[in-house]
């Protein structure tokens, strides 16, 4: 099993303290180093963009009820080389990069290829960027870059024509990534249909806007470009590894048509789904990328861990429970502005929550032996000592019983 550890650096309110930017990177700074100590792979970093606050502002805001920002990482581009240079062994890894703002996936690609060959000027470093990408968790981030409906029917299909976006900005990012020289005419253009649809009264609704009764609504492309390539071009791609947001199994297909890439999914994805993925991509994952692994599909799952000295497995369950309860209803609260008792208990079972020997117990009953967990020990904790704590005991209670 493969223990990975994410960082969300989310900058919010819990128990009424709210620590500055500062704070927040310092300990996230302090945490990473821990984690390379203890030796865990991989340092996945949430990455948001736009200020959550200022968006409570607008028209449309998306969660109003929220106080501070989602997360502090923009560009996992300039925060890698920093946990580079005061680590030793762990690797770095985005999740999730939105390629669709910033500049579209011209711009990734470039970035991208620029990063690597830096990172790769020193012949002795076999350390990889693990770069997570999708299309971003809020909208609000997009939209600034003209990712909007362009017409009625677009604005009919905007749900669907999102992921049409993402599809689209995919296999731009990846030809021009793997250094292929193209032009918006080598990308086929997305195509609306009632498969695309869950409901026919929405597929209805757009051929409505479209003013015809057809099979299928070709797309106009959203980018449009010359002949390019994009530079350096010698870059080190051994020094990536890449995994797609997405539950979209002809995106994931397609991706890996171009380039090896891997599939993320959360702790709450149904075990059923999981497993369907883990056949599909067995089938279809891409050759130079050797046999599909299942540590290749990174999952989240969430910590809580109690081991104080002088009280009984059951009490540090209790206690571990209790932390995991308070943290998710801080959450869902600032989320959404009430509490959902059902949401609560549902996240609370599905995180790891105990002693040390209830979450190893927990793992094996939950994870294939094969998995590569992304544990999360600083979800609405801000207590710097008591997240590494946190990931203290797991490395050294939890982990040698998996």
């Amino acid at each position: 099993m493969k223990c990975d550890v994410f960082f969300s650096i989310c900058q919010t309110e819990v128990d009424g303290f709210m620590p500055t930017e500062k704070v927040m990177f310092e300990n996230f700074f302090d945490q990473v180093k821990l984690a390379d100590q203890l030796g865990y792979e991989v340092a996945w970093v949430a990455e948001t963009h736009l200020s959550c606050e200022i968006q409570k502002h607008t028209q449309h805001p998306v969660i109003p009820h929220f106080k501070g920002e989602i997360g502090l990482n923009t560009d996992i581009l300039q925060l890698a080389p920093r946990i580079f240079s005061m680590t030793k062994n762990i690797e770095v890894g985005s999740a999730i990069r939105n390629i669709l703002c910033n500049g579209g996936p011209i711009a990734h690609a470039e970035a991208l290829r620029t990063f690597l060959t830096l990172h790769g000027m020193d012949s002795k470093e076999k350390r990889k960027l693990h770069l997570g990408f999708a299309s971003g968790r809020f909208e609000f981030s997009n939209r600034p870059y003209g990712i909007v409906p362009r017409n009625e029917v677009e604005e009919a299909a905007w749900s669907v024509v999102k992921g049409k976006v993402l599809k689209e900005a995919t296999e731009i990012f990846l030809k021009l990534l793997k250094g292929e020289k193209i032009s918006s005419g080598d990308i086929p253009h997305q195509t609306l249909s009632r498969n695309d649809f869950r409901d026919s009264g929405d597929w209805e609704k757009v051929l409505k806007a479209f003013g015809q009764n057809v099979d299928f609504i070709v797309l106009e492309s959203r980018y449009h470009f010359e002949k390019l390539g994009v530079i350096p071009f010698d870059a080190p791609l051994d020094l990536l590894t890449l995994t797609i947001g997405t539950h979209d199994p002809g995106l994931q297909i397609a991706a890996n048509k171009i380039l090896p890439v891997g599939v993320f999914n959360l702790s709450i994805t149904p075990p059923a789904l999981i497993e369907e993925t883990h056949r599909r991509m067995q089938e279809h994952y891409h050759p130079d990328g050797g046999p599909w692994q299942r540590s290749k599909m990174p999952r989240t799952a969430m910590v809580f861990l109690n081991d104080d000295p002088g009280l009984s497995r059951e009490e540090k369950k209790q206690r571990a429970l209790k932390q995991a309860q308070n943290a998710w209803e801080n959450y869902w609260k600032a989320m959404e502005g009430t509490l959902d008792k059902g949401k609560v208990e549902q996240a609370v079972s599905n995180a790891l929550a105990g002693s040390p020997e209830d979450v190893a117990q927990q793992i094996k009953e939950k994870y294939n032996p094969e998995d590569r967990l992304m544990l999360w020990f600083d979800f609405n904790n801000h207590d710097n000592e008591m997240v590494k704590n946190s990931m203290r005991i797991f490395a050294e209670k939890v982990r040698p019983h998996l």
